[in-house]
């Protein structure tokens, strides 16, 4: 080996250190912005060749150039997606993650990881997107949000403020945790007995069902159901095929309890619910098997609902 060699080994190296230590922020921000564990996945490996690829002596601050390089490159996907969904077959809904491990998905702090909030994220543009996730979720500074998005610092706040408005007008005020998960696994026992007056009592009037399954399945809901009698008689009707000869585990699903529903061990669906004092307000269901992926390796075992 040359001398040469093993000072370009040493330096790559260190590159990887240094990349494999900010890993899980990457992902977070981009994971957050795309609502697709599958496509950040391919935006950090991109920044990571970009990174092995950059005169690193010429960066002054490797943190401040992979948070922008992750960003900018999730900003353009986020474009691109955006076409893409409009052919999508039926409701688009994030892709799930198991957040057991990494509740916060590598932020400082949990917040937009949650799918009704990746949902509601859809409707802002990339860029209010990104100035929302970098300050809410990784708490950077206004002015550290105007370089990343080379805005000036008083539109990056005007950005931030803009998203937060649309978020809390479509999101009411969210119950416990413990009373989040009561009411998801009374509304799973409800569904699976195939009780409609129960059902009704667990649902806001207004609530909204979404299922996504891309086109997989053929008798999946095209369009979302809205209203408590008209979504309780929907989970009913479909209750005599769709829940024989499955099992339920419970799983931690960005960052909230979620009802995975397997059959012979293989995950099926994913129901993650949004909840307030009025009852139920989103029934989310992940019917795209390639959404369910990341919880393939969940534990197949039933672990029958309360009550």
């Amino acid at each position: 080996m040359q001398p040469g060699d093993a000072e370009h080994d040493g330096a790559l190296d260190e590159a990887a250190a240094v990349f494999t230590a900010l890993r899980p922020r990457l992902f977070g921000i981009a994971y957050r912005m795309l609502g697709s564990a599958a496509e950040a996945e391919d935006i950090v490996q991109d920044v990571w060749l970009r990174w092995q690829a950059t005169d690193r002596d010429a960066v002054e601050n490797p943190t401040a150039f992979l948070t922008t390089a992750t960003t900018r490159l999730a900003i353009n996907v986020t474009q691109s997606a955006r076409v893409r969904r409009e052919g999508y077959v039926g409701p688009w809904l994030p892709e799930p993650v198991d957040t057991s491990a990494d509740p916060a998905l590598g932020a400082e702090r949990a917040e937009a990881v949650e799918l009704a909030v990746l949902f509601l994220l859809e409707r802002l543009t990339p860029t209010e997107r990104a100035a929302y996730v970098l300050r809410e979720a990784f708490d950077y500074p206004y002015h550290e949000i105007a370089t990343v998005l080379d805005l000036s610092e008083a539109n990056s706040r005007q950005l931030v403020s803009r998203a937060r408005k649309h978020i809390a007008a479509g999101r009411r005020e969210q119950v416990s945790t413990a009373e989040h998960r009561r009411l998801l696994e009374a509304f799973v026992a409800a569904a699976r007995a195939g009780d409609l007056s129960g059902l009704e009592k667990l649902l806001a009037t207004d609530v909204v069902n979404y299922g996504d399954s891309g086109g997989a399945l053929r008798n999946a809901a095209k369009i979302p159901v809205a209203g408590s009698t008209k979504v309780a008689k929907v989970i009913t009707a479909f209750a005599p095929r769709f829940w024989p000869d499955t099992d339920v585990a419970w799983v931690e699903a960005n960052g909230q309890t979620a009802a995975l529903v397997t059959h012979a061990g293989v995950p099926m669906a994913l129901l993650s619910i949004s909840a307030s004092e009025q009852g139920i307000d989103q029934l989310l269901w992940v019917l795209n098997p390639a959404k369910l992926t990341g919880f393939s390796a969940v534990a197949a075992g039933p672990d029958a609902p309360a009550g």
